[in-house]
């Protein structure tokens, strides 16, 4: 198999998809024939046509409603928000019609589409490139969310939003575009949504995350092997949640650790302790710990202070225990 980065196994996603399903089409800022900021649609216009693969104005709200009516025509449309920082103009059209259409019109019409966009930090984008607004959509019924972190799970991912017939919000962690490769098939294979990744085992707290954060979580467990035995959970799907795979994680550990980029009050990370608590709260031996960004606008120069890195997750372990 060819070793891919995320970028490439997302691209080959796009291509098979768009080969097999005529009824494909996707468009977004700068995604027609430059291929997206990142690249992840390069060549796709080329290979099948402007009428498929085009640019849209800088409007994201019009990228979102243009969608909703292509899906309505018949048509399986794959939108992509430039950055995820950029999608709030959108959050009407996303929350009030994409996520709703099923409920609103009684089951006679659903909203089958991708909502493709980077997110999180890393790069040293400030606040306008950083954020990770995964909790304001997780809030939204009728809107499935998708975290993947790494090529072969971001293709099989891709793929199998691409199929359904909900609208999937499809967050690609743009820290770890080509930082990591990965063996990837380039044959089609889908990945089940709603099922999380169990990545090294463990028995003395779990610990859970996604996206970029899976590898900074994975590298901690490893530098504290011999002084704290962490079992590392990589979520995959934020809606629908595995939270079987995190209970029997936590019954057999009896401790927890969540850890994420974005803000901690309020974050994905509370959500994730309740549904624990409620649970397995009499497998707990110790309160669950969050290990989070801060409670501020994302910043640029100070953005190490403020991810969740290797040395903060291996700190805050061990102070934990």
């Amino acid at each position: 198999m060819p070793l891919m980065n995320m970028i490439q196994a997302l691209n080959s996603a796009y291509h098979l998809a768009f080969a097999k399903d005529d009824r494909l089409v996707t468009f977004g800022e700068d995604s027609g024939f430059f291929g997206g900021v990142f690249r992840v649609t390069a060549g796709l216009q080329k290979a099948f046509g402007k009428e498929r693969v085009f640019d849209t104005p800088l409007c994201e709200q019009g990228i979102i409603g243009f969608a909703v009516g292509v899906a309505q025509k018949g048509l399986k449309p794959i939108a992509e928000i430039q950055f995820a920082d950029y999608i709030f103009p959108a959050y009407d059209q996303i929350h009030n019609e994409v996520a709703k259409m099923r409920y609103r019109t009684g089951n006679q019409y659903s909203c089958p589409m991708v909502i493709r966009t980077p997110y999180g930090g890393g790069i040293k984008g400030g606040h306008y490139h950083s954020q990770s607004p995964e909790a304001q959509f997780l809030h939204t019924p009728g809107l499935k969310v998708v975290a993947p972190s790494g090529p072969y799970n971001a293709k099989g991912l891709l793929l199998s939003a691409i199929e359904g017939n909900d609208p999937v919000l499809f967050l690609e962690p743009k820290r770890i575009y080509r930082a990591v490769k990965e063996e990837v098939p380039e044959e089609y294979y889908t990945l089940p949504l709603g099922k999380a990744n169990i990545i090294k085992q463990g028995s003395d707290v779990t610990l859970v995350g996604y996206g970029a954060q899976t590898h900074q979580n994975l590298k901690a467990a490893e530098e504290l092997q011999g002084k704290l035995d962490v079992e590392v959970i990589d979520l995959l799907t934020l809606n629908p949640l595995d939270i079987d795979t995190v209970v029997a994680s936590v019954q057999k550990t009896g401790k927890l650790a969540i850890a994420h980029e974005a803000p901690k009050t309020q974050g994905f990370a509370a959500e994730i302790a309740s549904q624990v608590m409620e649970r397995a709260f009499y497998y707990l031996e110790a309160p669950i710990l969050r290990i989070c960004g801060l409670d501020t606008p994302f910043p640029h120069t100070l953005e190490a202070a403020y991810m969740p890195d290797v040395k903060r997750v291996t700190k805050s372990l061990m102070e934990f225990i």
